[in-house]
């Protein structure tokens, strides 16, 4: 059970990351966030209602609250990243945030077996190779890659937190939406502090028109997003957090086939050599 719902937040975290850099190339970063999350919130309070989990209200729920603190902090760093280099750099390096909640594992005693080791050493190379690497270069890409470093970190925090915030499915339900609460909060008064300083909040081309004729894709976005914190909770619950957290971090192998789907973005050598890592990795850590 492990394994496939990690493996699901790979995949929603990839094409949740892959809608977003699409739509923070057009669209303010932070405007990308609020909405999206704003979205999702609504989506999680309809549920919240319908279950009832209201009842699993309880201090667990401020690992949910520090989570929506770092979260927002967390995206806008990492969009900002993807707007400014190709996704296929900065996707796996914000992955490089594998390291948080797998060191939190070891630290609370859990030790994988040799062969999910050497699945954990094999897959991490591998999502870094499967961006094909390029640090070096101008000014803009030396950026790209503390902001998404800044990311990795926060991403890390996240997963760690967000796996701490409930014991039941109904209690997860009302985590998320409290993490989206928060999210909204904290990037909401960020986009408020940027507009009074003279960003811009509304894409330069179309304005409002042009936020609400995207609104389908940041609802989309917003809610791959819950999703996969969802699921990587489920996953780091029901096993070793060092197995679950290393398979949520296979996300950028799908960003990076997105782009190439939809982008039309050529796989070099050493992205495809890295996916086959992430892949020898994965099936290692599954069979472990």
């Amino acid at each position: 059970m492990t394994a496939l719902f990690a493996l699901a937040t790979s995949l929603l975290w990839g094409l949740a990351d892959f809608g977003g850099g699409l739509l923070t190339r057009r669209t303010p970063a932070l405007t990308v966030v609020v909405v999206s999350q704003t979205g999702a919130a609504a989506v999680l309070a309809v549920i919240v209602t319908v279950t009832g989990a209201w009842s699993e209200a309880g201090g667990q729920l401020w690992f949910a609250v520090a989570a929506g603190v770092v979260g927002p902090v967390a995206m806008l760093s990492f969009y900002k990243a993807l707007a400014l280099g190709p996704m296929g750099v900065v996707s796996p390096l914000g992955s490089l945030g594998v390291a948080v909640p797998v060191s939190v594992g070891l630290i609370v005693g859990e030790r994988p077996g040799l062969l999910q080791f050497a699945g954990v050493a094999v897959a991490v190379v591998g999502i870094v190779l499967a961006g094909g690497p390029q640090l070096r270069g101008a000014p803009v890409q030396r950026r790209a890659v503390l902001l998404t470093l800044v990311a990795a970190f926060g991403f890390g925090a996240v997963m760690s937190l967000i796996a701490e915030a409930s014991t039941t499915v109904t209690g997860l339900f009302l985590a998320l939406f409290v993490q989206r609460i928060t999210n909204i909060a904290v990037g909401g008064s960020a986009l408020y502090v940027s507009v009074r300083r003279g960003a811009r909040a509304l894409p330069e081309e179309g304005g409002a028109a042009a936020v609400r004729a995207a609104l389908p894709a940041l609802l989309f976005v917003g809610l791959a997003d819950v999703a996969a914190n969802g699921t990587y909770s489920i996953a780091a619950q029901h096993g070793p957090v060092t197995v679950a957290a290393v398979l949520a971090s296979l996300y950028p192998v799908v960003t990076a086939l997105a782009a190439r789907g939809f982008l039309g973005e050529r796989l070099r050598g050493v992205q495809a050599a890295g996916a086959g890592l992430a892949l020898v990795g994965t099936v290692l850590l599954a069979t472990g």
